[in-house]
């Protein structure tokens, strides 16, 4: 439940570790609440019938379960408000935080990781300046370090191109298929088709908070079956693995 709205409904759903994935399907569909439901932001209602387990595990401490995953979302994004320098952000992963406060213990090896992180997504450039001062595309990159920087075992991306000019979502698309590609387990939501890089395989339609549909990307992503998810007439092409509608 969201309030006194059902968000999900009858769901049942196994993703596997390594596994590449994209969860499509139109605003209000459930798919957000899905993914705060993985991070335990969100909790099923207490019925003997309801359970869900993360990385073999059913109890989870909330700190240590975020600390196994990359997590960028809108949500975070919005937090990225005061003067928070590019570095801070990604070194903030350790922490589950947004910034560094004066109470952490930040050590020599986190600092060299976060550098690191910061080289893997060609952004040293962007170290010393401040959040509020850098492009949505700029700053995206900053929490995909920060989802990075601990080793997480799968990443998990909530709508990861909202706001992103053409050249950020190249460059965002071209970061996801290098991560995917080095054997990181990726989890996309998203409703824009074009987001779905060719190394995910397999997708998943959700509709009023149920999952409709679950398979091997080219059965799924067909003219008719994307025509019935977002109920408007579609055509669909493919060129070099990407999928485009219009």
């Amino acid at each position: 439940m969201r309030g006194e709205n059902i968000a999900l409904r009858n769901l049942s759903l196994t993703i596997g570790a390594g596994e590449h994935v994209a969860i499509l399907g139109p605003n209000g569909c459930g798919k957000s609440t899905l993914i705060k439901t993985i991070t335990r932001e969100c909790y099923p209602l207490a019925r003997p019938e309801s359970s869900v387990s993360i990385l073999g595990r059913g109890v989870w401490n909330v700190v240590e379960l975020r600390s196994m995953m990359g997590i960028v979302t809108n949500d975070l994004m919005a937090q990225c408000t005061r003067e928070i320098t590019g570095f801070d952000i990604v070194l903030s992963g350790f922490f589950s935080s947004i910034g560094i406060w004066e109470h952490y213990e930040v050590t020599e090896a986190m600092k060299s990781q976060a550098h690191r992180v910061l080289a893997l997504l060609r952004a040293e450039h962007l170290a010393e300046k401040p959040v509020d001062e850098m492009s949505s595309g700029e700053g995206r990159r900053m929490l995909i370090g920060r989802a990075l920087v601990h080793d997480p075992k799968a990443l998990l991306l909530d709508e990861p191109s909202t706001s992103l000019d053409l050249f950020a979502q190249h460059e965002l698309r071209e970061t996801v298929r290098g991560l995917a590609q080095a054997g990181l387990g990726i989890v996309l939501v998203t409703h824009h088709l074009s987001d779905i890089i060719p190394e995910i395989d397999r997708v998943i339609f959700m509709q009023g908070g149920q999952i409709v549909g679950d398979g091997p990307k080219a059965e799924l992503l067909t003219s008719i079956g994307l025509r019935q998810l977002f109920g408007v007439e579609v055509e669909m092409a493919e060129r070099a693995g990407y999928y485009h509608l219009w």
